[in-house]
């Protein structure tokens, strides 16, 4: 699939709000088009091929920070998010839990079943944003890579530098919550038992085959792997291969991504 088709797709796919927040790729595409195909054609170093590309870097700039003000607009949310799950599972544990003030299994195995739906959510919406970067790093690299084979530039290498030190291409920190989140499932919440995890797969089944976040998060991480995984144009501008973990969720469900069933 053509990269312009996959952010199509990937806008469609993502959260309500987040669409025009992506990279404008079918403009400087555009934009791209244009400039090579000014006759004569414009030598580098001439006063209009300046011209040309500082327009061409101008609408790049503006990009950039589009990206990084959502970024890290969603980033300081995620943080204090974080931290109020870790309270609420903090305070169902000393009221609701064994040793608690006010001991309830019933009260406490509720609350714990909200909490986790919660913190699922909340990991997809990360994972979303992890995407989201990497989605747009590559259609930065791609649109550059055009320019300069279409106009004889070498804009890419210079600039990709500068993208490589822009808060939203740094993710560690984001990665690092995903990671607090899927340690928290595993310590506070038990595995469940063959009868639940049949519910919940087949639950995961019904979203992936509608909408919700569920659905746009195995999209999400289908999306980084095909994006990230080498082929005949990788090369050092290339984010490297991203292999997922062969879960059944993950594999069945993308299936019905690519396949969608009704369900009736």
């Amino acid at each position: 699939m053509k990269f312009g088709k996959r952010l199509k797709q990937q806008i469609e796919e993502t959260l309500p709000g987040w669409g025009d927040k992506f990279l404008s790729y079918k403009d400087l595409k555009k934009l791209v088009k244009l400039i090579s195909s000014c006759a004569p054609p414009m030598m580098s170093g001439s006063l209009e091929y300046g011209k040309a590309e500082a327009e061409f870097v101008y609408l790049l700039n503006n990009e950039i920070d589009k990206f990084n003000a959502f970024f890290m607009e969603q980033e300081e949310d995620f943080i204090i998010r974080h931290k109020e799950l870790q309270q609420r599972i903090g305070r169902v544990i000393d009221t609701w839990g064994p040793n608690g003030s006010q001991p309830s299994e019933t009260d406490y195995k509720e609350e714990l079943a909200k909490i986790r739906k919660d913190i699922v959510d909340f990991h997809g919406e990360m994972v979303l944003l992890i995407n989201y970067s990497n989605i747009n790093y590559t259609g930065l690299a791609k649109i550059l890579k055009k320019y300069d084979k279409r106009t004889g530039g070498l804009l890419r290498s210079p600039y990709i530098q500068k993208v490589l030190q822009q808060p939203f291409f740094t993710t560690d920190l984001i990665s690092k919550l995903v990671k607090e989140c899927e340690s928290t499932i595993d310590s506070v919440f038990p595995p469940p038992c063959d009868e639940e995890r049949t519910l919940v797969l087949g639950s995961a089944n019904i979203g992936v085959a509608g909408e919700g976040i569920f659905r746009n998060t195995v999209a999400a991480l289908l999306t980084m792997q095909e994006i990230r995984k080498g082929s005949s144009t990788y090369g050092r501008f290339s984010l490297p291969p991203l292999n997922l973990p062969e879960t059944d969720v993950i594999q069945s469900n993308s299936l019905q991504i690519n396949s969608p069933i009704a369900i009736p």
